[in-house]
């Protein structure tokens, strides 16, 4: 079983535990510990969506997530994402408004969640979903921890979906990861006049599955 923070209700999870998630066995530098607050069955499902984005989402990717995130909470779809500040957390927030389980994946110890404006919504997902670090509770975010955070993020979907993302960005490591570990990419076309939405529009030229609704993905993985 694995140890647990008690006073903090903080799970401890080695890579010898049933509830560390076998996805994350053959990825890059594979985590031997993960810090876990939450439900920790979610690292389990079967059906996880990483759900990514610009920091700065115009009102159309707001929009979009508002049409789709709800169908993939009636399929029973698990959403991940790294709880930083526009696309992700509006993934968050959501998926939780929903009904959804919620994953998150911090760059810095569970003691320091980044940005301190999701401290609300971190707590909400540790309360109806479950927050993610490979980083012992009092360690602070640095720079580098969160390039390397989303290698985990990819690592857990089974797909990824890119929502308003500019080419060179947080999301574009993402997406890396996510391709050498041989996961599908989807992304939500936008206008070819929107900078937020240069980087998706680049990823369906170059192969990603272009997405209008959710049963662009749902179709996928019946």
């Amino acid at each position: 079983m694995p140890s647990v923070y008690e006073q903090d209700e903080i799970h401890c999870l080695s890579f010898l535990d049933k509830e560390y998630p076998i996805t994350l066995t053959n990825i890059y530098q594979q985590p031997w510990v993960l810090y876990a607050k939450g439900n920790v069955s979610l690292l389990t499902h079967k059906r996880i969506l990483a759900i990514i984005g610009t920091r700065a989402p115009t009102e159309y990717g707001n929009e979009v997530l508002k049409r789709l995130v709800p169908d993939f909470v009636q399929a029973d779809i698990s959403v991940v994402s790294g709880l930083a500040k526009g696309i992700d957390s509006l993934a968050h927030k959501i998926t939780l408004a929903n009904g959804g389980d919620c994953l998150a994946v911090i760059g810095g110890g569970l003691h320091h969640i980044y940005p301190r404006e999701n401290i609300h919504l971190a707590h909400l997902i540790m309360q109806k979903g479950l927050i993610i670090s490979e980083y012992p509770p009092v360690v602070r975010p640095k720079p580098w921890h969160f390039p390397m955070r989303n290698r985990l993020i990819s690592g857990l979907s089974k797909a990824i979906l890119v929502v308003e993302s500019k080419r060179k960005s947080g999301t574009f490591i993402t997406v890396e990861r996510g391709l050498e570990q041989g996961k599908d990419i989807f992304a939500v076309p936008g206008s070819i006049f929107s900078e937020p939405s240069s980087g998706t529009n680049a990823w369906i030229r170059e192969g990603a599955k272009l997405v209008t609704c959710a049963e662009d993905i749902l179709s996928e993985w019946e």
